[in-house]
């Protein structure tokens, strides 16, 4: 009689480890197919980028975070808090190995990695494939409308790991809980959006309270008070607190800066943020009456913030996401055991559970991210149809002179632009950092976007040489019949405008 051959359990596992899980082809499918060279490009689309680059590079030249202004001419050398200091720095790193491709390519592969935890969480949750990919689209795609390369993609990302971990930990694991500090005190230093950890843990220390679960709520307010302490371990200490308090609570930058604004209901983003909201508050009510309060109101929560807010819809998108994959699996769940054996509805009910039953390993991943960095870089720029490109292009010697570098008119978003591609010599009027130039300036610049009453009086206060305007800004027809000023070149995007008045005594 033949002897069996000796198992090898070291084999299976090593087959185990090779074989790639749904986990791993989703994350390197979605950062193949949704960010090939359109993708990167919309990743762009967004002036802000240009300022933090640049701050980047500032921090790794002198080794530490900005404190006072370096890109204005309105309040040169002002106190200011650069809050994404170490996101600058990635992004200047990968803009000094590859250009602003590189850039788009690292935002990219942040928000994939936070697509793919999401995708995780629900399969650990037992939602099963089918349902934890269509929720997980859903939400990816609702995320997209503010989907840019900026520093709050590492929220996005590090909320949706926090939040699997407050799920793992009150399922019996609370020493997970203790992971959340030292990730808080990574993220204070990456972007202000690490106040909604703290924030979500009192949400879960008041759910437990109100249900007098004493226990579980005290120990959910000691993790608030820790993350909290640990968001101190920052370049501005305390004073980064109180400054975010204070933007937030800002009525001008509430009321003007558009990312605040209620979502616009045009795009396919926002239409299916409309379906995972009325899906979700529909939901979120079963989930409370089944005695899971915390995600219920957590998701209800986000939603009426995602309405004031666009900037709040990927969010929402993950707080909202195990809700609707919960309550989908268990009607499944339940057909599938009322089906009869072998029936379609239980055969892919089983099929969805078998393949979505292994955890993700780490190679592929980091393969297909590594595989992506090093891909061939097809230059990409800012948009020319949001951005002043061919205008600067063609008078880059009249924006940039040898010389004394003239102060320019601009918007906002382009300001940062004429940032990204003249620092250090160029020094704006009013740039994206909404948060340093305070309510007295925003309203400035308001009213010469607007076309103010008041614009002529402010265009001589402020002593402007040049005024490169977007074509929709009302001062381009102000300025076109405006003695001092003339037209020098324009677009279907940009005009500019050079001042030909001579200067009074004492103007530089």
């Amino acid at each position: 009689m033949a002897r069996a051959a000796p198992r090898r359990p070291w084999a299976g596992r090593i087959g185990r480890l090779l074989t790639p899980s749904m986990v791993d082809i989703f994350f390197v499918a979605l950062l193949m197919a949704a960010f090939v060279r359109p993708g990167w490009q919309q990743l762009l689309a967004d002036g802000d980028t240009g300022w933090h680059i640049r701050t980047g590079q500032l921090v790794l030249a002198e080794g530490r975070a900005p404190r006072v202004d370096r890109f204005s001419f309105t309040r040169p050398g002002e106190r200011w808090c650069a809050w994404e200091w170490l996101s600058d720095a990635a992004f200047a790193l990968m803009f000094a190995a590859g250009g602003l491709a590189a850039v788009a390519k690292l935002a990219g592969a942040v928000l994939c990695l936070a697509a793919a935890v999401v995708f995780a969480w629900l399969l650990r949750r037992g939602s099963g494939l089918w349902i934890a990919l269509a929720v997980t689209l859903a939400a990816v795609n609702a995320s997209s409308v503010h989907y840019l390369a900026r520093p709050h993609v590492f929220s996005i990302l590090l909320y949706a790991v926090s939040l699997w971990i407050l799920d793992e930990a009150g399922r019996g694991r609370p020493l997970l809980l203790w992971m959340l500090p030292p990730l808080c005190a990574l993220w204070a230093n990456l972007h202000a959006g690490f106040v909604v950890l703290p924030a979500t843990l009192l949400l879960a220390a008041a759910v437990d309270a109100a249900r007098r679960r004493f226990h579980p709520a005290w120990r959910y307010l000691a993790a608030a008070m820790a993350c909290l302490a640990a968001s101190l371990l920052n370049p501005y200490g305390w004073k980064l607190d109180q400054h975010i308090l204070s933007y937030l609570r800002s009525p001008w930058i509430l009321n003007h800066v558009q990312e605040f604004q209620s979502p616009d209901f045009r795009s396919e983003g926002t239409l299916v943020f409309a379906i995972l909201l009325l899906g979700g508050a529909a939901l979120a009510s079963r989930t409370i009456a089944r005695g899971n309060w915390f995600e219920g109101i957590l998701a209800l929560a986000w939603g009426f913030a995602a309405l004031r807010s666009a900037r709040h819809i990927p969010l929402f998108a993950m707080a909202v996401a195990p809700v609707i994959a919960d309550e989908c699996a268990r009607w499944w769940r339940r057909e599938a055991e009322r089906a009869a054996p072998r029936s379609p509805v239980q055969i892919l009910w089983q099929t969805a559970q078998d393949l979505g039953c292994r955890g993700a390993t780490v190679w592929l991943p980091v393969l297909g991210a590594a595989a992506a960095m090093a891909a061939p870089a097809v230059p990409i720029g800012f948009p020319a149809d949001r951005f002043p490109v061919q205008a600067v292009e063609r008078n880059a010697g009249l924006l940039a002179p040898a010389g004394r570098m003239p102060r320019v008119l601009t918007s906002d978003q382009w300001a940062d632009y004429l940032i990204y591609r003249f620092y250090p010599r160029e020094r704006v009027f009013f740039d994206g950092r909404s948060d340093f130039y305070g309510p007295r300036l925003g309203a400035d610049y308001s009213a010469l976007q607007t076309g103010a009453e008041n614009w002529r009086a402010l265009v001589a206060r402020y002593r402007f040489d040049l005024a490169l305007l977007p074509r929709a800004w009302p001062l381009d027809a102000g300025l076109a019949g405006q003695p001092g000023w003339q037209p020098v070149y324009e677009d279907s995007v940009a005009v500019l405008y050079r001042r030909t008045a001579v200067r009074r005594r004492g103007e530089r």
